[in-house]
């Protein structure tokens, strides 16, 4: 297993062209958010577009219109039982996100399926929470795309089969080869399943563990992975780095980190990854 190290940040994080707009960082669609839970799919919609998205949609339940918009302004809103736009919505996307807050009732079920009919091989797919559970209960079938899962350990253990007692390196690893997709495994010290290695991330800090923080990170990796389209696989990398690292620094002045916080950091950490020359170590916020 490789340690990830902030070298990827520099790989990933470059300078934008001079003859750019927003098409040129992709589009990102993000569907989830039920009556219930949509503060999951708010705070990944807050993540995408603040990691650079050049055009962040979100489709939810009609009850968060109201609040996106008055928390985000810079997301489109789209009523996720409205099959056709929803439809439409991620055959155009560069990235798909699916999950935070979706439930795992029967009008989740069929938006999920919706979503998966309708995705292709050219899509970043990153599928999350409530879209793990459903696979994994429902037996669904894997969509089309460049998948990406961002399970906790115990979403792991549904969609793998494997007790969280018994998640090693070689399981996790056989486990993922069978997808045939990225596993952004979620704990102390995440692990990263990609189709040629295994990376572990070394950062990280307890004042993460808060609701929502895995909505923010699968908002982050939508965004990177859009913007950062021609390496998608150092993207996941990068998104998941950067989203421990930005933690840690709130961390030194906070007992705990809200999500949200890491989003509104991130425009100004991009910036100095933008202005760092490749012998210079990293000084995260300073």
């Amino acid at each position: 297993m490789e340690k990830l190290t902030d070298q990827i940040l520099k790989d990933v994080i470059t300078p934008r062209p001079q003859n750019s707009f927003k098409g040129t960082f992709g589009k990102v669609t993000l569907v989830g958010g039920n009556h219930n839970f949509g503060g999951a799919i708010i705070m990944a919609s807050m993540a995408a577009v603040c990691a650079g998205a050049g055009l962040v949609t979100t489709a939810t339940d009609k009850s968060n219109s109201s609040p996106l918009h008055s928390q985000l302004p810079e997301a489109m809103f789209a009523d996720f039982t409205n099959d056709k736009q929803v439809a439409d919505l991620v055959q155009a996307a560069t990235s798909v996100v699916v999950g935070p807050g979706l439930g795992d009732d029967e009008s989740s079920l069929q938006i999920l399926k919706n979503v998966f009919a309708n995705t292709n091989d050219q899509q970043n797919v990153i599928i999350d929470g409530s879209a793990i559970t459903l696979m994994a209960h429902e037996n669904i079938d894997q969509p089309h795309g460049n998948i990406i899962y961002t399970p906790h350990e115990m979403e792991w253990q549904r969609l793998s089969g494997i007790k969280i007692g018994e998640q090693t390196e070689d399981k996790n690893k056989i486990a993922q080869q069978k997808l045939g997709a990225t596993v952004v495994l979620k704990k102390h010290h995440t692990e990263i399943y990609t189709s040629n290695q295994v990376y572990q991330l070394p950062i990280g800090t307890p004042a993460q563990a808060v609701g929502g923080m895995g909505d923010t990170l699968a908002g982050i990796v939508g965004g990177f992975t859009a913007e950062f389209n021609d390496k998608p696989a150092e993207a996941v990398l990068a998104a998941v780095y950067v989203h421990s690292a930005i933690a840690e620094k709130i961390a030194e002045s906070q007992y705990i980190v809200l999500p949200h916080q890491i989003s509104r950091a991130l425009p100004a950490f991009m910036k100095k990854m933008e202005k760092l020359e490749d012998d210079h170590h990293i000084g995260f916020l300073n």
